[in-house]
C-alpha cells in the first residue's frame, strides 16, 4: 500500500451543487453563504458536479459555460482558495471509478426509497440509469476525501444518510475503508421555496418570470420579483409556513442574509404590510448580491485564469481520491 497522504488538522467538509440552470439566492443562503462563513474551521473541498448534471439531458455547450459560471460566483461569494479547493468533478476520474465500486455493495431497494428520484422520475416518461444511481455518485464524492462533514440542505440529507449506509456495508464487507460522514444542515435559510408558488421549492431550472431570485439578476428585476412574490389576505407578518408560506420564505429570506432572531426580525415589522416586507426584503437581497456581481463580472473578464484554477485544484486534491480508490481496490481484492 502506498503511504497515505498527511491527514489534515482540520476536520475536511465535502459539498458541491450541479453547473444546471442559474444559481439562485436559495443556492446562496443554503449552501454558499454558510461555506465561506464557516470556511476557516474546516479543510473545505468544493465540487462542480458536472457528472451528476448529466442524469438528465443537457446542451453541452451551455453545460461547459455553466460550470465556468459557476466555478466564478463560488469564488465571487468568498470561497477562499487558501482555506478551499475549488474544482470540476469530472477532471478527477476517481469519481467514476468508485462510483462503480459502490454500485457492487449497494442495494436496489435503498436507491427505490429515495424520494428525490421518484418525484424527478415521476415527472418524465423515461428516465436514464444515471438518475436512479446518482445517489451512489454522490456517496463517491464525499467518501474519496475522507469527508467528516457534509453542508447541505435539508433536500440533500435523505442522500448524506445513504452514503453513510453504503460506507458502513462496505466497511462491514472488506474492512475499514472509508470515514463515515455526518450532515451539516444550516439553522436558517436551508430550503429557499419559490417566489411565485412558496409550497415548492426554489429551482435554478425553472424560466418562470419572478420565481426565482437569480443571484447575477439586476437590482431592478431583484425588486421586481421581490414585490411580486405570492403571499396572501391575511396581512400578518408571521412565521407561519402551513398557514402563510409566501411571508415566512419572504422572512426566511430575510432572517438567512440578517442572522437575526425570528423574535427581533418580527418586531421590526410589527404593525407594518407586506409592502413594506417586501421592500425591506428586495433592499437587503440587492445589498447582498451587488458586490458578487461586481466581483463575479470582474472575473468573467480573465476566463483563462479560472480555467487555470480548476486545473490547480484538480490536480492538488486528486492524490487524495486516488489514494481512497486504491485503498477500496485492494480490500476489493482489484489490486495487490
Amino acid at each position: 500500500m502506498t503511504d497515505q497522504p498527511t491527514q489534515p488538522i482540520k476536520k475536511r467538509t465535502f459539498s458541491g451543487i450541479q453547473p444546471t440552470g442559474n444559481l439562485h439566492i436559495g443556492n446562496y443562503l443554503g449552501a454558499l453563504k454558510n461555506w465561506v462563513d464557516e470556511q476557516e474551521k474546516y479543510d473545505n473541498i468544493f465540487c462542480i458536479v458536472d457528472l451528476h448534471a448529466i442524469t438528465v439531458p443537457q446542451d453541452p455547450q451551455e453545460l461547459y459555460r455553466h460550470v465556468r459560471e459557476v466555478a466564478m460566483l463560488y469564488l465571487a461569494c468568498g470561497i477562499s482558495l487558501e482555506h478551499c479547493a475549488v474544482f470540476v468533478q469530472s477532471h478527477i476520474s476517481a469519481h467514476s471509478e468508485l462510483a462503480w465500486l459502490l454500485n457492487c455493495v449497494t442495494p436496489m431497494g435503498w436507491l427505490e426509497r429515495m424520494t428525490q428520484f421518484k418525484d424527478k422520475s415521476a415527472k418524465q416518461e423515461s428516465v436514464g440509469t444515471g438518475l436512479f444511481d446518482y445517489p451512489v455518485l454522490m456517496a463517491a464524492d464525499i467518501i474519496l476525501y475522507d469527508a467528516h462533514y457534509v453542508p447541505v440542505g435539508e433536500d440533500q440529507k435523505q442522500h448524506v444518510e445513504l452514503t453513510r449506509d453504503i460506507v458502513l456495508r462496505f466497511n462491514n464487507l472488506y474492512g475499514e475503508t472509508f470515514v463515515v460522514p455526518e450532515v451539516l444542515i444550516p439553522k436558517a435559510g436551508a430550503r429557499v421555496m419559490g417566489l411565485d408558488d412558496p409550497t415548492s421549492k426554489m429551482s435554478k431550472s425553472s424560466d418562470k418570470v419572478g420565481h426565482s431570485l437569480r443571484l447575477l439578476d439586476p437590482p431592478n428585476v431583484l425588486k421586481k420579483s421581490i414585490m411580486r412574490a405570492t403571499t396572501d389576505s391575511l396581512n400578518n407578518v408571521a412565521f407561519d409556513r402551513e398557514n402563510q408560506p409566501g411571508v415566512t420564505n419572504l422572512l426566511g429570506i430575510y432572517q438567512a442574509i440578517t442572522r437575526r432572531s425570528e423574535e427581533d426580525i418580527l418586531n421590526e415589522f410589527t404593525g407594518k404590510g407586506y409592502g413594506h416586507l417586501k421592500k425591506t426584503v428586495a433592499e437587503a437581497v440587492i445589498a447582498t448580491l451587488e458586490p458578487i456581481q461586481q466581483r463575479y463580472y470582474d472575473m468573467a473578464k480573465d476566463p483563462a485564469t479560472i480555467d487555470q484554477i480548476l486545473k490547480e485544484n484538480a490536480d492538488r486534491i486528486r492524490p487524495i481520491a486516488e489514494h481512497r480508490l486504491l485503498a477500496a481496490q485492494q480490500n476489493l481484492g482489484l489490486r495487490k
